[in-house]
């Protein structure tokens, strides 16, 4: 697919001293479903609270051609990048719809939000239908399963017109049907957005990554799809602490810690 490539050089994060991101660089191509994982203290949700304008960082993050280092968070996202936090922020008293419409109106004036809209926008019905949310448009969002609230968050995300997705941990506390139709809602968003997850359900990203970067810490450790990274003694040893021993269970890397 056409589209911008989102590129990071040389990104440092430090706290009072403390290095949370140590030189990563990164490249994520335009409809790629990129999965970020790597042990507890990796930084990866720093990362992306670098890229998304939430902690000041060195480096550089360029979306396409725009630099995003040091730019206001307003600014970022209006140049197409959005993402979600591991517990969905959607508006409980308004429905399904409603959370869609108000998301869609992000760029328009007050006096066009109170005016009520005669049918559907374009971008809100084809949320609906990405989401599987159509059926349950008018159903209040506080009422919504857990999966279904963070569908419908990243829904609140495409009616903006966004093009690059971070996701947060998004299938943390799902029942295996949620995370089996999320895997399969990112699959049909990166067809023509590109999606960057931060996840540490390992079955989940064996099933859905195209792609995965290892952190670990603060540094990018291994790169590559799901099979190569899983073969990497690196990454065995970040993850076992026994790299280069033979060890059936190596290749099925285990589950994370918190980022």
């Amino acid at each position: 697919m056409s589209g911008e490539a989102l590129t990071i050089r040389d990104l440092r994060v430090t706290f009072d001293g403390f290095t949370a991101v140590g030189g990563v660089d990164l490249d994520v191509e335009p409809g790629d479903l990129r999965f970020l994982i790597g042990p507890n203290g990796a930084g990866k949700t720093t990362l992306v609270d670098a890229v998304t304008g939430l902690v000041k960082a060195t480096g550089s993050v360029r979306f396409g051609e725009k630099e995003l280092l040091g730019k206001p968070v307003h600014h970022i996202a209006r140049m197409g990048i959005g993402r979600t936090f591991q517990t969905a922020t959607v508006f409980e008293e308004l429905n399904v719809l409603q959370n869609l419409d108000i998301a869609a109106g992000a760029g328009r004036g007050p006096l066009a939000l109170l005016r009520r809209r005669k049918d559907i926008p374009e971008p809100v019905t084809r949320a609906l239908e990405t989401t599987g949310l159509t059926d349950l448009r008018h159903r209040p969002a506080g009422a919504l399963a857990h999966g279904q609230k963070q569908w419908l968050e990243i829904g609140m995300l495409l009616v903006q017109d966004v093009r690059l997705l971070l996701l947060d941990e998004p299938v943390a506390g799902m029942s295996h049907d949620e995370r089996e139709a999320t895997g399969e809602l990112l699959q049909r968003v990166s067809e023509d957005h590109t999606v960057v997850v931060i996840e540490h359900d390992m079955d989940f990203m064996r099933s859905f990554a195209r792609s995965v970067s290892v952190l670990h810490a603060g540094k990018v450790l291994s790169e590559g799809t799901v099979a190569e990274v899983q073969a990497d003694p690196r990454v065995q040893e970040v993850y076992l602490g026994r790299a280069g021993e033979p060890d059936p269970a190596a290749a099925a890397v285990p589950v994370a810690e918190e980022a």
